[in-house]
């Protein structure tokens, strides 16, 4: 069955469409579930970040799109300009290039790699990962690994995270007099907020839905930081200067209506706002406010790309080495592809090797002399293993004329052969 990835990223498609077909990780076993349950679809993993949805699946590709736009309860026409659909062999080349981060907005950058194990080890759990994707899976880890080790392609890059502080650092110079507020607890805001953490702001606050969580990651950045439950947001917001968002909402956290009201509190003092959240946590409109300085991910591109032309030398070496590992782990599958085959082949040389030689030791128990027995023995041995592709020659090889040129090839006969 053939082997197809099903997208769209941050190159094909803006913020606005990605976040309206993305899979929050609340949802993502249960979507996997609906997907497995497609009779179409042998096998599915689905990779959601916030600069890309990606289906990898073994069946029907259209199968998947359908499920993809009733899934999200979108018309297939909405999101059909954005999407990319790739077979089998680019297929697999693309599944590397996002293990190594050669197709992220940050060239080389590392969490994508265990965004992508994560994804794969949720659908392992959901059971919809099985022989094949499995074995891609394994294979592209180990070559990312071994591809970001030998190149530089992660080398001198600016992360999102390291990103996020540049960029409020263009509004509020001196980021230590700021009062900075984390909402979410997931893995970009401990990012982002360890970034923040080491330039000393007055105040940083980590807002989440579960205490506990935000109390822990407090604990991690080690410099005083608060923590706060996010019913809290409303009465707090009006003393933050910085507020960046990533939480797993399916909508918005933080309304146009909600951030105005801290701006009138705040007398004119401008806030900065990052949504690192795909779908958006912050409501668009919020950042027609004056005052309201409001970026999503898709804004950080200038940013984050800076040094890019210094890493181009890396990374034109690990496409090299894409290009390497995907030819080895072509041509791995096809070698187990021919593995039953093998066996099979050998098993019934086995059995008729056997048959040929009970019957030789009959006749040497019967008397006959030893010569005869090895003579008759050969003789029945070599026209047992060559009965089927003589009967297929004789048979087939008219209307199959690729018969003649593998048997020649197998059994190694050359033009001299041929002629006796």
């Amino acid at each position: 069955m053939s082997l197809t990835v099903i997208g769209l990223n941050h190159q094909t498609a803006p913020v606005s469409v990605r976040e309206r077909l993305a899979f929050p990780a609340a949802v993502l076993s249960e979507a996997l579930c609906s997907l497995g349950c497609q009779t179409n679809i042998a096998e599915a993993m689905i990779l959601s970040t916030c600069n890309r949805t990606e289906i990898y699946c073994i069946g029907d590709a259209d199968a998947a799109i359908q499920w993809l736009a009733s899934y999200h309860q979108l018309p297939f026409t909405e999101f059909a300009p954005y999407l990319y659909r790739l077979h089998d062999v680019q297929a697999i080349q693309h599944a590397f290039r996002v293990a190594c981060g050669l197709d992220s907005m940050v060239l080389g950058e590392p969490q994508i790699l265990g965004q992508l194990k994560e994804a794969v080890r949720v659908a392992r759990c959901q059971h919809t990962l099985h022989q094949h994707l499995n074995a891609l899976f394994e294979k592209t880890f180990a070559a990312a690994k071994e591809i970001r080790n030998e190149s530089a392609v992660g080398e001198n890059s600016v992360s999102m995270a390291a990103a996020a502080v540049k960029m409020a650092a263009q509004i509020f110079p001196d980021i230590a007099a700021l009062n900075v507020l984390m909402v979410g607890a997931g893995e970009m805001i401990e990012l982002v907020a360890t970034y923040f953490a080491a330039e000393h702001p007055r105040r940083l606050t980590v807002l989440n839905r579960t205490l506990t969580r935000a109390q822990e990651l407090c604990s991690k950045l080690n410099n005083g930081a608060n923590a706060r439950i996010l019913t809290d947001l409303p009465d707090i917001l009006p003393e933050y200067d910085v507020v960046v968002s990533s939480t797993a909402s399916p909508f918005p956290v933080i309304g146009k209506g909600l951030v105005e009201r801290a701006l009138k509190l705040r007398r004119g003092m401008p806030v900065f706002l990052l949504d690192l959240a795909v779908p958006r946590d912050i409501e668009t409109e919020a950042g027609e406010l004056n005052d309201a300085y409001l970026y999503t991910v898709d804004d950080m591109v200038s940013i984050v790309q800076h040094g890019q032309a210094a890493r181009q030398q890396a990374a034109a070496a690990a496409e090299k080495m894409v290009a390497s590992k995907v030819a080895e782990f072509i041509a791995w599958q096809q070698t187990r592809s021919s593995a039953p085959l093998i066996c099979a082949l050998r098993s019934q040389g086995e059995e008729q090797r056997c048959k040929v030689v009970a019957k030789a030791m009959r006749r040497l128990r019967n008397g006959t002399a030893v010569e005869e027995v090895l003579q008759r023995l050969s003789h029945e041995l070599t026209n047992t293993l060559l009965h089927a592709p003589t009967r297929a020659l004789n048979k087939d090889s008219q209307q199959h004329p690729e018969l003649a040129e593998a048997i020649s090839l197998i059994y190694h006969l050359s033009d001299s052969h041929l002629q006796q």
